[in-house]
């Protein structure tokens, strides 16, 4: 035994949480959720497609495709 002195070492028991790229992760050898500074965080903007409501053309749209749908049916 080493006489109750603290070991100050600390060895990683390769699980492999550290390396999984998620911004944050759970060391089994520390015991504590860790932030990964390494990874970078993936920015995805939204974009609106299609029509929407106050375009100045949505009713005509709307209606030509209602129209549209009416007919096929």
């Amino acid at each position: 035994m080493n006489g109750g002195a603290k070991v100050s070492y600390m060895e990683c028991l390769n699980c492999g949480n550290c390396k999984s790229g998620d911004m944050a992760y759970f060391c089994l050898m520390k015991n504590e959720l860790l932030l990964n500074t390494e990874a970078q965080s993936l920015v995805v903007e939204k974009t609106r497609s299609g029509w929407k409501k106050g375009d100045p053309g949505y009713e005509v749209h709307r209606r030509k495709s209602r129209k549209d749908v009416e007919l096929n049916s």
